[in-house]
């Protein structure tokens, strides 16, 4: 189907979930696995807004490295002002767009520090030079040109030599624990499909929202 300029449009439907109790996080897990397999950018990028204690939003691009039933992970330094705002305010909301399958996700929900053990597992799956980089930077804070960053790559480089790079005790992952989600499918004229799934103790509500 092609829309009034031109495009053409999906018309893929939303899950009806009929008499099926309904689960988010499986529908999240079918569109994640489908962006994973056919966008041309990165289907892990999100974007991530939190609020310091002022209540002053902030929002910026972070990568999900984990999606389960027990919520959303991603990781960053300790000492940035993304972790600044969640040790002060602990909830967040994600969003995740998908362009070439014309869908998004948003997900609004409290946020937990991910355990030490996890966090260890995850660091030392990560490429050498990313591993070096989590203790070269000094997440947001000013430095004097590039140079400086890459002077302190060939420090930490020097400082472990040919051993294992540990987790440094700085850097480390959040969980967002979903209370809401709501998935958003582009439609032909700006009819699209839009459901919200709301948790309310162990078991989620389901509604169908107007575009």
């Amino acid at each position: 189907m092609v829309d009034q300029a031109g495009r053409r449009m999906s018309v893929v439907v939303l899950r009806d979930w009929g008499m099926q109790l309904p689960d988010p996080m499986r529908l999240f897990q079918e569109w994640f696995a489908e962006a994973r397999d056919r966008e041309k950018s990165d289907a892990t990028a999100m974007a991530l807004a939190t609020a310091d204690a002022t209540g002053r939003p902030a929002v910026r691009m972070v990568l999900l490295k984990q999606a389960d039933a027990c919520g959303f992970v991603f990781y960053t330094n300790l000492a940035s002002p993304k972790a600044d705002d969640l040790r002060t305010n602990p909830r967040a909301e994600l969003c995740l767009h998908w362009p070439v399958l014309e869908r998004q996700v948003r997900i609004a929900g409290a946020v937990e520090a991910v355990g030490d053990k996890e966090a260890d597992a995850y660091f030392a799956s990560r490429p050498r030079l990313s591993q070096l980089g989590a203790w070269a930077s000094h997440q947001s804070k000013p430095m004097n040109g590039r140079s400086e960053l890459e002077q302190a790559v060939a420090v930490a480089a020097l400082r472990f030599g040919v051993k294992a790079v540990p987790r440094p005790p700085f850097w480390s992952g959040f969980r967002v624990v979903p209370h809401q989600m709501e998935f958003w499918h582009q439609r032909p004229f700006r009819h699209h499909d839009r459901q919200r799934f709301t948790r309310i103790g162990s078991t989620w509500h389901h509604e169908w929202l107007f575009p």
